[in-house]
């Protein structure tokens, strides 16, 4: 069997930077066991498979070890290749999934996610995360992740986690983010549970980001990035129970997966 992947270098406009994500458009659905050894195999953060029904195409995202309910970057990745490469007679897609209907639009070069706002909300400190990060957040929420807030962008990128610790938190992943020295502000992810030690850029995070930011810093339209190695910039609005989170993509390779 030959499968046609692209692998998408997303919130970037620069190879080499952002999150990668291999995208696999499928005619019908391969079984989950060989989706989970071809996301496996490729080893990043995630891996899409989409298939088109009728005017809108269902999507799933899998990491190295297990499928995941929500994922920004390969939904990004995913409209890009379709945009680019699959259909350029459109300006909107409606994909499904497990997280309801997520919607992409293209919007002055840069390509714009319409997901769920996740809120978060106050919560007790959890055993072991003080310890895991080496440092202590000034405040700490939960939703599907942690989200433990520090005072400054610096704080952010000198923290060094204990993955091992990590895996024993009960949620997702840890979201660390502060105020930002050139962005509204910043951020980083660790799901080691997830075969993700450190996400390079995590649109799915930003469903919580942004809810939190904006009722903060009291505004809806907020810059965003996330400091990880690779780094990547977001372009985000609060909706109310919608956020958008736009970015750019660059294509990094496409070929065949011959399985």
């Amino acid at each position: 069997m030959t499968i046609k992947m692209y692998q998408i270098d997303a919130f970037t406009d620069k190879v080499f930077t952002g999150n990668p994500a291999a995208v696999c458009p499928l005619d019908e659905w391969l079984d989950d066991e060989m989706m989970q050894h071809i996301a496996q195999e490729n080893n990043l953060a995630e891996t899409a498979f989409f298939v088109r029904n009728k005017d809108e195409y269902q999507i799933r995202w899998f990491t190295p070890t297990k499928e995941v309910d929500l994922c920004g970057h390969a939904t990004l990745a995913s409209a890009y290749v379709i945009f680019k490469h699959l259909d350029k007679t459109i300006d909107t897609i409606k994909f499904t999934s497990t997280s309801g209907p997520l919607y992409v639009n293209q919007e002055n070069g840069k390509i714009a996610l319409d997901f769920p706002s996740i809120p978060p909300v106050d919560c007790k400190m959890p055993a072991y995360l003080t310890q895991a990060l080496g440092s202590e957040p000034d405040n700490i929420m939960s939703c599907n992740n942690y989200l433990a807030v520090f005072a400054s962008e610096k704080q952010i990128a000198d923290i060094s986690p204990d993955f091992s610790l990590l895996c024993k938190l009960d949620l997702q992943g840890v979201i660390i983010t502060a105020p930002g020295k050139n962005e509204d502000f910043v951020s980083r992810y660790f799901a080691p549970k997830y075969g993700i030690p450190e996400d390079p850029v995590t649109g799915s995070a930003h469903c919580t980001l942004i809810p939190y930011w904006a009722e903060r810093l009291n505004k809806t339209h907020l810059t965003a990035k996330q400091i990880s190695r690779r780094s990547g910039k977001l372009f985000c609005t609060d909706l109310g129970d919608r956020v958008k989170i736009a970015g750019y993509a660059v294509e990094y390779l496409s070929g065949n997966i011959e399985v």
